[in-house]
């Protein structure tokens, strides 16, 4: 399994679902899951599984000299700016208050890349070498299906088929359709199609985005299905509800990012 995030890092509903995905797959007796991020911090979760970071792996010298000289050559490429969670404008405005030191990611070791596994300015570059460390692991690490979260670890995924062989599953938690409506990036949109195009089954978590992958992406309806995302209940929450504002008016809420994605416009 190939994904982004895992908690406690990074704020998204996508390391929950992760999480959540791997606790329950890890509970069957029948099944060993290996889960790969790009960089391992040491803290996460705790789960019954094996984690690994892309950034710890060995590659052989010619595959690492191969894909140097490539990220020299789409050096203009990789510079777009991009984000899973911000607009371009928002995203714009956060590079200029916080410049990114790219020492992290130019001083790669003899044998390995780097990844920082955050959603930078290097974010496009760090998929590509997360695609060519996908492949290693698919060629040393036994296993019998592929699961990639998400577009940032689709080209991880179809590396992975290409080099073993074996059946893929990509995950639809949201599209760039979802994200950024019509005026979507037509770079991530690609990432997205050429993934599910290549996935022997593509899942979905509602028959909305279900839809879109069929209409927008144009993938055989006959591939794609919806899991649901499921809920786990805790009884460590208690809500006081009174009102202490004075105001006898309804009060409404409204919790989530002020993205297309989330729906404010419906709400309202």
């Amino acid at each position: 399994m190939f994904g982004w995030e895992f908690p406690p890092h990074i704020s998204g509903g996508l390391k929950t679902a992760c999480f959540g995905l791997t606790k329950g797959l890890a509970s069957f007796d029948d099944i060993d899951l290996t889960f790969v991020i790009p960089k391992v911090h040491g803290n996460e979760d705790k789960v019954d599984m094996k984690l690994i970071g892309a950034s710890d792996i060995e590659l052989p010298e010619k595959i690492l000299l191969s894909y140097k000289e490539l990220e020299l050559e789409k050096l203009n490429e990789f510079n777009q700016q991009i984000s899973a969670y911000e607009t371009p404008f928002q995203f714009n405005k956060r590079l200029k208050e916080k410049q990114i030191n790219d020492a992290k990611t130019n001083n790669t070791s003899s044998s390995k890349l780097t990844f920082t596994g955050e959603y930078g300015t290097d974010l496009f570059k760090e998929i590509s070498r997360y695609a060519v460390v996908a492949s290693e692991i698919a060629r040393v690490e036994d296993h019998e299906i592929i699961h990639a979260h998400d577009w940032l670890t689709y080209p991880a995924g179809i590396e992975a088929k290409k080099m073993s062989g074996k059946p893929l599953i990509i995950h639809v938690h949201a599209t760039e359709y979802d994200r950024s409506g019509e005026n979507h990036n037509k770079q991530v949109y690609e990432i997205e199609r050429q993934g599910m195009e290549f996935a022997d089954k593509v899942i979905t978590v509602s028959d909305f985005t279900r839809n879109i992958v069929i209409e927008k992406y144009h993938i055989s309806p006959s591939k794609v299905v919806t899991v649901h995302n499921a809920v786990e209940p805790s009884h460590n929450y208690f809500y006081n509800t009174e009102d202490k504002s004075g105001s006898k008016d309804k009060v409404v809420t409204f919790l989530g990012r002020i993205t297309w994605q989330k729906g404010p416009k419906y709400f309202i």
